[in-house]
C-alpha cells in the first residue's frame, strides 16, 4: 500500500479555502427584510387550519431584559416572515446549552422532541439513525429544498447521509478555522524579548515572564480544546494515511489523537509547565475558560490561547476590559506552536457546522423542510445576522457593519442559534472578504489583528478525515471517553514529573479499556473496507 503523509492527506485549511469565513451579512441588494420570501409550494396563508412548528432554540441564559428566547425580535420576525404567509405558528422549545445532548436524548427518548433539532456531533446523529429515530429526508429535500442544495452545496450536503439516506441537513460551516494565541506584548517590552515563533521559544518566554514578575499566570490555561489542542497537536509526529485514520478517535464533534505518536510528548510538556508554576494551578476546574478569562482581563496572564479573535468584541470583551484594568497592556495574536517540520499544526473544522434532524415522531416534516429551505436564503440569512439595514447596520465596501447600540445588540444578542443553516454568516465568496467581514463588527484599531487571529486558524489546519460511515463505537462511548481523556490530561498535567510515565499510562489504559480498544478495532476495520 502507498503511505501518504498525514500532511498529503488532509488538506490545509488556509490554502484550500478560497470561499471560508465567519460572516456577517450580503450585499446590499440583500441586505432589506426578508418578510417577502416565501418558499415555493407553501400553503398559502388561511387555506387549512394553521400548522404548529416546533424548533429547538439553546438557551444560554443571556437574554436581556424583557425577552427571552422563545419571545424576542428574532422570534417575532421569524414568525412575521415564514410563519404568517405559510399559515404556520413557529413555537421554539428551548434547550439549555450546558445540557443539550441529555436534554435532546430525553426529548428524543419520550417522541416528545420538537419538529427540528440539532447536534454538532454526527456520533449522536448516528446513535439516533440506528434507533430509527430520525425522518430521511431525501425525497423532502428533493421537493422542497432548492435553497438548502444551493446554499449548502452537494459535498457538503452529503456529509449528513448516513447509510446512504439523507437522514440530517448540514449547517454550512463558512469559518473552518479553530484557534488563535494571543501574548501580551507590553510584557515582551518589559522583558526585552520578540514574539515567540516556536514551541521552546514559548518555554523561554513563560520562564521570563515568571523570573521577571511579569506575570503571575505566564500560561493562561484551562481545560478546554482551546488550551490543549493547540500545544499537543504541535507535537504529533509525521504519519502514514493509514495511521491517521486508525490511530485518531472521533469523539463527539472533535478528533482526539491519544494515540498519535508525539500525544505523549505534547502531555508531557504540559506537565513540565504546571510542574514549574508557569501555568494556571487551577485549570482542572475550569472547563468553562470563565475564570481563564478573568485573570487575562486582570493582568494575570502573559499568553493564552482561544478560538480564533474570541478576545476581540465578544462577550466578555477581553480587551477592552483588561485595557481598563492594566494600563498599557496590549495582547498580540500570535501562532507559535510548531511540529518537527516547523508547521503550526493544529486541528480544523469540517464544512458541516451542526446537524439539522427531523424526529421520526414529528407529523411536520414537510413545514420543517420548508422553514429550513427559507432559511438557506441570503437575504434571510442577513437579516438574521445583522438587522435591517439603516436601523441595525451600514454597509462598507459592500459589507456590512452592525451598529453598537442598545437595541441592535438586543436585536442580535443570539441571532446565531436561530440561523439554522448556517452557523457562521453568508459566504461572500473570497477569503480575503470572508475574513474582512468578520472583522468589521470590531473597533477599527483592533481589526488588523483580529485579522491576523483569523488567520491562524487556519494556518496548516487540519480537517478530521472521515469514514464512508460512523463507527457505531464511537457513537457507543464518545461522550464518556470524552470524559476519560481529560480526566488523563488532568492527572497527568499534575502528576509529579518522576510520576508521570506512570500515570499517563495508567490512564491510557483505563480509556482504552472503556471503549477505546473497540473503536480503534473498528477504525482498523474501517480503513481496510475503504481501501479495498
Amino acid at each position: 500500500m502507498n503511505k501518504k503523509t498525514l500532511y498529503q492527506k488532509t488538506v490545509p485549511l488556509l490554502s484550500g479555502l478560497t470561499a471560508i469565513g465567519l460572516l456577517a451579512g450580503c450585499s446590499a441588494k440583500s441586505g432589506g427584510d426578508a418578510s417577502a420570501s416565501t418558499p415555493t409550494g407553501s400553503p398559502a396563508a388561511g387555506s387549512s387550519k394553521a400548522v404548529t412548528l416546533k424548533v429547538e432554540v439553546f438557551d444560554r441564559g443571556n437574554s436581556p431584559a424583557g425577552m427571552t428566547v422563545t419571545n424576542n425580535g428574532q422570534t417575532k420576525y421569524i414568525q412575521e416572515a415564514f410563519g404568517k404567509p405559510n399559515n404556520i405558528n413557529v413555537e421554539f422549545v428551548p434547550v439549555p446549552r450546558a445540557q443539550e445532548v441529555e436534554k435532546l436524548n430525553v426529548l428524543m427518548a419520550s417522541g416528545d422532541a420538537p419538529d427540528i433539532v440539532f447536534t454538532y456531533d454526527q456520533n449522536l446523529v448516528y446513535k439516533y439513525v440506528q434507533q430509527g429515530g430520525l425522518t430521511d429526508l431525501g425525497k423532502l429535500v428533493d421537493q422542497y429544498g432548492s435553497n438548502i442544495k444551493s446554499y449548502v452545496g452537494a459535498d457538503t450536503l452529503k456529509l449528513a447521509q448516513f447509510e446512504g439516506k439523507q437522514y440530517a441537513v448540514p449547517a454550512k460551516r463558512m469559518y473552518l478555522g479553530k484557534y488563535s494565541s494571543m501574548i501580551r506584548q507590553d510584557l515582551l517590552d518589559k522583558a526585552g524579548l520578540p514574539a515567540p515563533k516556536t514551541t521552546d521559544e514559548v518555554y523561554n518566554t513563560l520562564k521570563a515572564f515568571k523570573e521577571k514578575n511579569l506575570a503571575s499566570i505566564p500560561l493562561g490555561f484551562s481545560l478546554a480544546a482551546a488550551s490543549y489542542e493547540p500545544i499537543i497537536w504541535s507535537f504529533l509526529k509525521k504519519t502514514s494515511e493509514e495511521e491517521r485514520y486508525t490511530l485518531m478517535q472521533q469523539l463527539g464533534s472533535g478528533e482526539f489523537p491519544l494515540l498519535m505518536p508525539g500525544h505523549k510528548d505534547g502531555v508531557k510538556f504540559l506537565n513540565k509547565l504546571f510542574n514549574e508554576g508557569l501555568m494556571s494551578p487551577d485549570f482542572a476546574l475550569d472547563k468553562d475558560k470563565k475564570k481563564l478569562q478573568q485573570d487575562v482581563m486582570t493582568g494575570k496572564v502573559g499568553m493564552y490561547a482561544e478560538d480564533a479573535a474570541t478576545s476581540y468584541g465578544s462577550t466578555p470583551d477581553i480587551i477592552k476590559v483588561l485595557g481598563s484594568n492594566v494600563a498599557g497592556a496590549k495582547l498580540l495574536p500570535l501562532d507559535p506552536y510548531t511540529n518537527e517540520e516547523g508547521k503550526h499544526t493544529k486541528p480544523g473544522y469540517n464544512p458541516v457546522g451542526m446537524y439539522v434532524m427531523i424526529p421520526k415522531s414529528s407529523k411536520n416534516a414537510e413545514a420543517a423542510i420548508k422553514y429550513l429551505d427559507w432559511m438557506a436564503q441570503k437575504d434571510v440569512l442577513n437579516r438574521l445576522t445583522n438587522g435591517v439595514e439603516g436601523t441595525n447596520y451600514t454597509l462598507e465596501d459592500g459589507l456590512p457593519v452592525v451598529k453598537d447600540d442598545q437595541a441592535t445588540k438586543d436585536l442580535l444578542y443570539n441571532s446565531g442559534d436561530y440561523r439554522l443553516m448556517s452557523n457562521s454568516g453568508i459566504d461572500f465568496g473570497s477569503l480575503d472578504k470572508n475574513v474582512k467581514s468578520m472583522t468589521l463588527g470590531f473597533p477599527k484599531n483592533q481589526r488588523e489583528d483580529a485579522a491576523k487571529a483569523y488567520a491562524n486558524g487556519l494556518t496548516d489546519g487540519m480537517a478530521p478525515v472521515r469514514f464512508d460511515r460512523p463507527l457505531e463505537s464511537e457513537a457507543k462511548y464518545g461522550k464518556a471517553l470524552i470524559d476519560k481523556y481529560q480526566e488523563l490530561l488532568v492527572k497527568s498535567i499534575m502528576a509529579k514529573p518522576a510520576d508521570f510515565d506512570k500515570v499517563y499510562d495508567a490512564g491510557i489504559k483505563d480509556f482504552m479499556s472503556s471503549g477505546g480498544e473497540e473503536i480503534q478495532k473498528e477504525r482498523k476495520e474501517a480503513y481496510a473496507r475503504i481501501k479495498k
